[in-house]
């Protein structure tokens, strides 16, 4: 087959399938161009899916509002501490968010809720919001070091009340697409294989 065809060819000079991701792949595959309505139509369908796979914001055991904790100058790492071997982002403990609520809001349902939670010892149960699936292997501390920020994965949690997954940063679609714009080396073995 010409290396010109519309179809299965790739033009010369195009990524070989497989190093770019979702609509991009689909539409180099096809011989889409960039202002084929075919191309449109399957952007849109993407981004519907997307938007769909969407989990609404998992039920937590007391209300919390980032945009407050925000607003009265917290910060991420003040709450979030990355310890080693950097994989996971903790919750705080409860003796931390009582430091404030000891006397901010004592007497409101969910602080003394909190505070009974402080009382004995046990935390909070945080139910996580984004998680990625067992078989991926992926450390904050190493996307901390490169300058990704909190919000260029979990979206603008400051603004929220509420957190829900706002983007696809637990897909694999998210995650080349990132390494992608960043123009970061792509392996299987980077995600799917133990680093240590």
């Amino acid at each position: 087959m010409d290396s010109k065809s519309p179809v299965r060819g790739r033009v010369e000079g195009e990524p070989e399938l497989g190093q770019s991701n979702g609509c991009q792949e689909v539409c180099q595959r096809e011989g889409l161009r960039m202002t084929d309505p075919r191309r449109i139509v399957l952007s849109l369908t993407l981004l519907l899916a997307s938007v769909a796979m969407r989990a609404p914001a998992p039920a937590q055991p007391l209300p919390y509002s980032h945009k407050k904790h925000v607003a009265v100058g917290l910060e991420c790492r003040t709450c979030h501490v990355n310890p080693d071997p950097g994989r996971l982002m903790t919750f705080p403990p409860t003796v931390l968010c009582m430091a404030c609520h000891q006397a901010i809001a004592a007497d409101r349902p969910p602080i003394q809720k909190l505070a009974g939670f402080a009382a004995s010892g046990k935390p909070v149960p945080w139910v996580r919001v984004y998680q990625l699936p067992d078989y991926v292997f992926w450390k904050h501390a190493r996307h901390l070091k490169a300058g990704v920020t909190c919000a260029d994965c979990h979206g603008p949690v400051a603004e929220r009340d509420v957190i829900t997954q706002e983007t696809d940063v637990v897909t694999m679609v998210g995650c080349l697409a990132c390494h992608n714009k960043r123009q970061v080396f792509t392996d299987c073995g980077d995600c799917h294989a133990p680093r240590h």
